[in-house]
């Protein structure tokens, strides 16, 4: 028995639980977590603006020690470090063969099957594939991608969903080149990832956004270097930093209709605009015909960061080697599992940053 924060059904509060785990099966493998991260997409999960089976173990920013593995698991043995990929590629799908692995067909097959029992028996659903929100989780074995050497372990989670979103939304989808203008809608973790990322790229200037002023310094120590308070003037304001014309390339991290419709128009002329942010279907952003031929803007969604995990984890763990990278300041608060709901209380209000669940 081991305890996990389980979500007995959608827009409950989690309920700190001793869940029963079985041994892994073949191709599975058990982890004991060393960390788990408080993503937006939980809280998402958890109030049903994204649809999960219910009672489940959230969580899906994670890393940890290989306990022990199933039949025909040879890439991770018990005793190594790991980090939780929630949605792995099939490598068979069409675009899993096109080279678009953050697309698989089949990443999120293993979300709506049992994985684990509670006490008395009721069925649980792994949230998004891995259920990091436990002290101990069974998971398939394409779920688990060797830690890099160098990294804390505890921080290393984090590279599963924030620094692999942030990351590659600048360097996979935005593609930002040297010198480029980046403004980024968020500071949360994802937000301060995508910060660190435009540095790295080379951007002349890099300027963050969001609802908090108390943000600032977490966005600087990030990278930025302007820093706005979003108010309905914000467009104006990013223009105003970068020549009048608007920013090259806009980030948003946030999910709003009115901050995608913000990053848009704080854009300039031929830019792009990427969303990272995941928002309700509620959430209807307009365009006209002629401003969308007029300003000749690229408007993209973004998926996991355009990322491949097991060929960015690497490229990743160097940048933090080489202090080009800081996971550490992404972390605003170490918390247990049974603070979770407090973390999610912060991120409504934009209190913070990332939230890491220390084992």
């Amino acid at each position: 028995m081991v305890r996990a924060a389980v979500l007995p059904a959608i827009g409950a509060p989690l309920t700190i639980t001793r869940i029963e785990l079985p041994e892994p099966g073949p191709g599975q493998v058990r982890v004991r977590l060393a960390a788990a991260g408080v993503c937006h997409s939980d809280l998402s999960l958890s109030d049903g603006t994204m649809r999960v089976p219910v009672p489940a173990v959230l969580g899906h920013e994670g890393a940890g020690t290989v306990v022990s593995v199933g039949e025909g698991v040879t890439h991770v043995s018990p005793g190594d470090g790991v980090v939780l990929n929630w949605a792995p590629s099939c490598g068979t799908c069409h675009h899993c063969a096109i080279g678009e692995v953050w697309l698989c067909a089949h990443a999120l097959t293993g979300v709506g099957e049992v994985y684990a029992r509670t006490e008395d028996g009721t069925p649980l659903h792994p949230g998004l594939n891995v259920a990091a929100f436990a002290e101990e989780t069974v998971v398939a074995a394409n779920c688990v991608l060797p830690a890099p050497d160098g990294v804390p372990l505890a921080e290393a989670a984090l590279l599963g969903c924030a620094v692999l979103t942030g990351y590659g939304a600048v360097h996979h989808s935005a593609r930002v080149r040297e010198g480029e203008s980046v403004v980024v809608f968020g500071a949360g973790g994802v937000g301060l990832a995508a910060l660190q990322a435009a540095r790295i790229a080379g951007a002349g200037s890099v300027i963050a956004v969001d609802l908090s002023p108390e943000k600032e310094e977490l966005a600087r120590r990030a990278g930025a270097t302007e820093y706005v308070t979003a108010s309905d003037a914000t467009a104006k304001e990013v223009r105003a930093l970068t020549g009048g014309r608007g920013a090259d390339v806009a980030v948003e991290c946030v999910g709003r209709a009115a901050s995608i419709r913000a990053a848009w128009d704080a854009t300039r002329r031929g830019g792009r605009t990427t969303v990272v942010g995941i928002g309700g279907k509620d959430q209807q952003v307009a365009f006209n015909a002629l401003e969308i031929f007029h300003w000749g803007r690229t408007l993209s969604g973004c998926v996991y960061g355009n990322s491949d995990p097991a060929a960015d984890l690497p490229v990743l763990a160097e940048h933090v080697r080489a202090g080009r990278l800081d996971l550490a300041a992404l972390v605003t608060d170490r918390i247990g599992l049974a603070d979770i709901p407090a973390a999610f209380a912060d991120m409504t209000a934009g209190r913070g940053a990332r939230a890491l669940v220390v084992f």
